[in-house]
């Protein structure tokens, strides 16, 4: 098996349970695993060496959510200034368009961006099933990860309550419940590996209390519990959710949730914005986790998470860029960084730090996704690291503190190398296993002919500013 040593770090971020940093260090990588850390490791056998001076070294960065395909629609015109339901109501317009080739190279930009910003492993919750298009889309996305080399947690979403009964979606994006708890079966079977180091764990994810019914909540978690895999939902994200929540179950949606069985280790949220004291007090005592979202909640003006106050009571939660028509990009460093501005306007200035979100980004995504594999730099753990170089204009003056620079001062910065499972998936600031150039032309072209075919579709202008219609 070969050993490789990466030699001479300026600062390793461990996040072991001391949180130490080690300065002059170096990691020992056998195969998939860390062999070990720490400094004077170069009297150790290995077969090669990779000199890292002068760069900082942090556990690969973990994304509890994400919607791939919105890579394809992200600054369009029509929905930059608008809340979440009517936000959705134009763009599911756009995603009718979807095709195995769009969801594919939407998977390849997303994940890409995600890889060159430090992050490797991510979710994806992908829900939309155009009618007539071939279902086995959470497969591309599988196939499309696999190219790249990131760890991978797709979670196969759905819909089954579309606008003639009540839901939000059109009618023609859901699915019969049947057919999803089949291809739910499906995925489970021909993706899911639940093994130490696994590259592909597969979880089960209707969309949200808007868009599935009862039935479909009770019968995906026992689903789910069956083949042992996670649940994960979006909850508590808007006060319009709030509202259609208790006006057609009369219960608010973390109760409903709760009455459904959505609660415990194996359940995450996406966002959990409108949260109670009560209800944070029962994510707390239940571990259910807690995906944060922070510039997609700002996007749409959905809210700021009450993330300080749940890691105090000990809520799992993690970090998320959630989807790229929301946040408008797929960048895990850039979202470590508005999770500390953010929580300073709403916590204090004491609140958060560099290190602390740090910690959620790594630590706290493990957790989330119950991975006890990854999420820190040990021995016996995951090969999955990510490698900055601060020899940059962008860092001069902020060596004071290397690590703490990352947050403040890198927000658009790629990582210079990022090892996955022992394996290098970013070398020079480059993805491995894509070409650039080409996947920027194809998504474009892609994403302009979804756009031209909603507004042959619906007659609307996705190209203009949504017109003022005042209040819903």
């Amino acid at each position: 098996m070969t050993r490789t040593l990466y030699r001479r770090a300026k600062v390793v971020v461990t996040m072991d349970r001391a949180r130490r940093v080690l300065y002059d260090a170096d990691l020992l990588v056998e195969g998939k695993a860390l062999a070990a850390v720490g400094p004077g490791l170069s009297a150790l056998a290995h077969d090669r060496s990779v000199d890292l001076h002068g760069k900082v070294v942090i556990p690969g960065l973990v994304n509890t959510h994400h919607h791939l395909y919105q890579t394809l629609t992200r600054a369009v015109p029509r929905v930059q200034d608008v809340e979440l339901f009517d936000w959705l109501t134009d763009l599911y317009e756009i995603w009718r368009q979807l095709t195995p080739e769009a969801v594919r190279i939407g998977a390849l930009v997303g994940l890409g961006e995600l890889l060159l910003s430090g992050c490797t492993t991510s979710t994806d919750h992908h829900y939309v099933f155009p009618k007539d298009v071939d279902g086995r889309l959470i497969d591309v996305q599988a196939r499309a990860a696999a190219e790249l080399g990131i760890r991978f947690h797709p979670t196969r979403g759905s819909m089954s309550r579309g606008k003639s009964g009540g839901g939000l979606p059109p009618d023609d994006l859901v699915q019969p419940e049947d057919a999803i708890l089949a291809d739910c079966e499906r995925v489970i079977q021909t993706l899911h590996d639940p093994a130490p180091f696994s590259m592909c764990r597969v979880a089960l994810a209707p969309c949200s209390p808007f868009s599935v019914t009862d039935k479909l909540l009770e019968k995906t978690a026992l689903l789910a519990r069956r083949h042992k895999v996670l649940m994960h939902t979006h909850l508590a994200e808007t006060k319009d959710e709030e509202a259609f929540c208790l006006k057609t179950v009369g219960l608010r949606p973390l109760a409903y949730m709760e009455r459904q069985g959505w609660v415990g280790r194996d359940v995450w949220y996406a966002h959990g914005i409108h949260f109670n004291d009560d209800e944070l007090g029962l994510l707390a005592a239940t571990k259910t986790g807690i995906a944060h979202c922070p510039t997609s909640n700002l996007r749409l003006a959905s809210g700021i998470a009450l993330v300080p106050k749940m890691r105090a009571l000990g809520v799992p939660v993690g970090l998320a860029v959630d989807g790229s028509a929301s946040n408008d990009s797929s960048n895990m460093l850039a979202e470590v960084r508005m999770a500390l501005l953010v929580h300073r306007i709403q916590s204090g200035v004491g609140s958060t730090t560099a290190s602390s979100v740090l910690e959620i980004a790594t630590r706290g995504g493990a957790e989330v996704l119950n991975r006890d594999d990854i999420g820190s730099l040990e021995p016996g753990k995951a090969a999955d690291f990510a490698v900055f170089d601060t020899h940059d204009l962008g860092f001069a003056g902020a060596m004071h503190d290397p690590v703490a620079a990352l947050v403040f001062c890198a927000a658009a910065r790629r990582a210079d190398l990022v090892v996955v499972n022992g394996e290098v998936a970013v070398a020079g600031g480059r993805l491995v296993g894509a070409d650039e150039d080409e996947l920027i032309g194809l998504a474009n072209d892609i994403a302009a002919s979804m756009v031209s075919g909603a507004q042959a579709h619906t007659g609307r202008d996705f190209l203009q500013a949504r017109a003022k219609e005042g209040p819903r």
